[in-house]
């Protein structure tokens, strides 16, 4: 797993690149905000390891960038512990927050869990479709036919709705219950937050579907879960 550290603290982008690359993580690093979102594009790390307090673009400013087109796992190492500041990288799309100075087996762990969303990029990992939408688990984007077609267009989605998704997707045409559902996406002690479920399946409705008020595949069973139905072959 390759695992870009953007970071301007020299000392501790060596000591990160040793105890990784110690572990058998492929590491790259960025000393400011801007060349970060050019590391993400060239470099195509699978985990980003970032620093709020960084020149040029802030922290929460490249998270905002990046996910303009990457669901890519984002792991904020700040020395910054406002609550405000932990809320507003969470909000723009981090997918977790570690407050320096950290314990380095606690740093690993998060890393290992967030590497364990992203999964090796194997060819066996499917690509599926249904009412002309791609959904392409691997390289973890989802398309749409273009209207014209010549190829196809980018559907975006934020880091949450693809967690849904993925879910959803790799248990095609199994119903997947809202328990579950809240527990990989939200955690264990969310399990009776089954509004923020219906909101952010509502969005992925008016991403995917055709008609997202009469969804054909993107299915309610009440009281239970979800399923996702594919195209018939």
């Amino acid at each position: 797993m390759r695992i870009l550290i953007a970071d301007d603290d020299p000392q501790l982008v060596r000591a990160l690149r040793v105890t990784l690359g110690a572990r058998g993580y492929d590491v790259v690093t960025a000393p400011d905000g801007t060349a970060a979102v050019n590391a993400v594009i060239e470099q195509h790390p699978d985990l980003l390891l970032l620093d709020l307090g960084m020149p040029g673009l802030s922290g929460v400013e490249v998270i905002e960038a990046v996910r303009g087109w990457s669901t890519m796992p984002i792991l904020v190492v700040s020395g910054r512990t406002d609550a405000s500041d932990k809320v507003d990288a969470l909000d723009a799309g981090a997918d977790d927050y570690v407050t320096k100075p950290f314990v380095i087996d606690e740093l690993l762990a998060r890393v290992r869990a967030l590497g364990r969303r992203v999964g090796p990029a194997a060819a066996s990992d499917p690509v599926i479709a249904f009412g002309g939408v791609t959904v392409d688990l691997a390289s973890r984007s989802v398309g749409r036919a273009a209207p014209t077609g010549g190829g196809s267009e980018h559907i975006r989605l934020t880091p949450t709705e693809w967690k849904i998704l993925e879910l959803l997707a790799r248990n095609a045409g199994r119903l997947v219950s809202r328990e579950h559902l809240l527990t990989e996406v939200w955690g264990s002690h969310h399990t009776g937050d089954s509004g923020y479920l219906r909101l952010y399946v509502g969005q992925l409705r008016k991403k995917l579907e055709a008609n997202p008020s009469e969804p054909q595949h993107l299915l309610t069973e009440p009281g239970r879960g979800y399923r996702l139905v594919l195209d018939e072959a």
